[in-house]
């Protein structure tokens, strides 16, 4: 007889091996796998069983790239929104909230994770700020702390490299902490959209071996062609991505990961279940699909112990009905029933005074130029409905007595330091959308998370603003004749305590009242909280100027004064 705690009947299990199909029935022991044997084959006795009858048992999921703070929640709740939906294991990069406190918001996510029984790995940020020189952020990271902080319990992996220039140049300080990584012994996680050619060879010399961006079809083989680990997100899925894949001679070990994911996304559609429906209508092979979710991150983050059903591996498991929806009917972790609703402990909120602006924001709709009279061409930022790529535009504005007349013309987005209290800032253009009266303001902006404000009305702006100020921290969204929709975010002006299910409810308030302002994009979260984030190609605005992010270099505001 074999004994153990939780018996798992009736059921067949995948091997994430060999692709293979088997009837086995699954005996726990504590929280780990004690046998898998077909029926009959052993006596297993274990004080409960759970009949599965039908179904498939197969490996918890693993998410290898990804940020807590996108779900606006704090980690005890990211984990009752993500486990129940199979994400048993993440790799946590927290440079959200780093960018705002530093070190000690880096010590206070993993003081938040540990107890829980969702795994979470933490990454060191490696960029803080994103882009060093060309933003305000709330910290300033150098080699010396990040090699302190890889130190830290529970910290595996050097965050993603996004200062991707920096690395292919051997800047000095970005050097050091690639190093720094190094003599640590861990991984380093790259972020380097489109870069191929020399480019990419400099930057993998570098010691940075995987990518989570969106690349073309042509890209993303040749990444994989060189050993790069490629972590695809929902942008990156394309039916025209998955057959270059699938047509190469050996299927490279590509991971699935969600990287930023809004709460009421979660609850709405799915975390890691919902991205495997998106790369099952893609044309990916289930089997495919399930190794890029529980085996190829595994191995990526080094965790042995999981990724696989079989004896002596950590008992963290999903039951399906079968291979055409990756939404769990059960799920295992630690070796015991995951329930929904569990009450959760209360978190507080040590970084609730982290927004420092001018007590009047009166006149920030005021865009001032010094320019003489007369009619300029402004360099300005289209968006797009898909991605969060902004191209390079111009538009022909007025400027009389120093101020640019912008309102009933277009739209702008306002970036101002909130970190030091300086209350200096930039404003341009945006083009892209045909917008109704109205303004979106948050500090919730990638990645120095600065008050960031879009709109088309000078009214609108200011009150969109004044609101999320006086919130402590959120989102807002101002139109004329709706009522306004408040998110807060006191938590560094990044993250609620407030329960997943509150905080989605919130995000999905946001999303319908942006939607109805006219900013009909895919993911409007990520595309408007991203105009500041100057590592993400190709134009981008921060409290300090433009940004042209491939050159990193900074971009003419003006166009006829160059």
């Amino acid at each position: 007889m074999i004994e153990g705690t939780l018996l798992l009947a009736g059921g067949s299990v995948i091997s994430v091996h060999t692709g293979e199909t088997f009837r086995a029935d699954v005996l726990l022991a504590g929280d780990r796998i004690r046998a898998v044997l077909a029926p009959g084959t052993a006596e297993l006795a274990a004080p409960e069983t759970v009949d599965v009858t039908g179904r498939l048992v197969v490996p918890g999921y693993i998410d290898a790239h990804m940020h807590v703070e996108s779900s606006l929640v704090t980690p005890v709740e990211f984990e009752a929104l993500t486990l129940p939906l199979g994400t048993t294991t993440v790799l946590a990069d927290p440079h959200e909230i780093v960018n705002v406190a530093g070190r000690e918001a880096m010590a206070w996510m993993i003081e938040q994770g540990r107890g829980l029984r969702q795994d979470i790995r933490w990454a060191v940020p490696s960029c803080v700020p994103s882009l060093h020189g060309f933003e305000t952020a709330g910290a300033d990271l150098d080699a010396a702390d990040i090699a302190e902080m890889l130190g830290w319990e529970g910290v595996t992996t050097l965050g993603e490299v996004m200062d991707y220039r920096a690395v292919i140049s051997r800047d000095a300080r970005t050097t050091a902490i690639i190093d720094a990584a190094k003599d640590a012994g861990v991984r380093l996680d790259g972020h380097c959209p489109h870069i191929s050619g020399a480019d990419l060879n400099e930057y993998l010399w570098a010691g940075i071996d995987s990518d989570h961006t969106k690349n073309s079809a042509a890209v993303t083989v040749e990444k994989a062609r060189l050993g790069m680990v490629m972590m695809l997100q929902e942008k990156c899925l394309s039916d025209e991505l998955v057959s270059a894949l699938l047509a190469l001679p050996v299927l490279p070990d590509f991971c699935l990961v969600s990287d930023d994911v809004a709460p009421d996304a979660v609850l709405d559609r799915g975390h890691l279940d919902h991205l495997a429906a998106v790369a099952l209508a893609c044309g990916m092979p289930p089997l495919v699909v399930l190794r890029a979710l529980t085996l190829h991150p595994a191995r990526r983050l080094g965790l042995d112990d999981r990724g696989v059903v079989a004896p002596g591996r950590r008992a963290d498991l999903v039951v399906l009905r079968d291979l055409t929806s990756f939404t769990p009917e059960l799920v295992i972790c630690r070796g015991r029933p995951v329930e929904a609703g569990a009450e959760r402990p209360r978190v507080d909120n040590p970084f609730g005074e982290s927004v420092h602006v001018p007590a009047d924001l009166t006149g920030l709709a005021t865009w001032r130029a010094d320019l003489p009279d007369g009619d300029h061409t402004f360099r300005a930022l289209r968006v797009n409905p898909t991605d969060t790529y902004t191209a390079p535009d111009e538009i022909v504005l007025p400027v009389r007595d120093g101020v640019v007349g912008w309102e009933g013309r277009c739209a702008v987005v306002t970036v101002l330091e909130r970190h030091s209290g300086a209350g200096t800032g930039q404003t341009a253009p945006v083009l892209g959308f045909d917008l109704e009266p109205g303004a979106f303001a948050t500090t919730y902006a990638h990645d120095s998370h600065n008050l960031t404000v879009i709109a088309t009305s000078a009214v609108a702006l200011e009150e969109a603003a004044t609101r999320v100020v006086a919130l402590g921290g959120g989102i807002s969204v101002v139109r004329d004749g709706a009522h306004p929709v408040d998110l807060p975010l006191p938590v560094g002006g990044v993250m609620s305590t407030r329960p997943g299910a509150d905080v989605a409810a919130g995000a999905r308030a946001v999303r319908a009242a942006v939607q109805e302002w006219g900013w009909r994009h895919a993911n409007p979260f990520m595309s408007l909280t991203t105009l500041a984030l100057p590592v993400s190609p190709q134009v981008k605005i921060t409290d300090r100027g433009l940004v042209r992010v491939v050159r990193r270099d900074w971009e003419p505001a003006v166009l006829d004064a160059v």
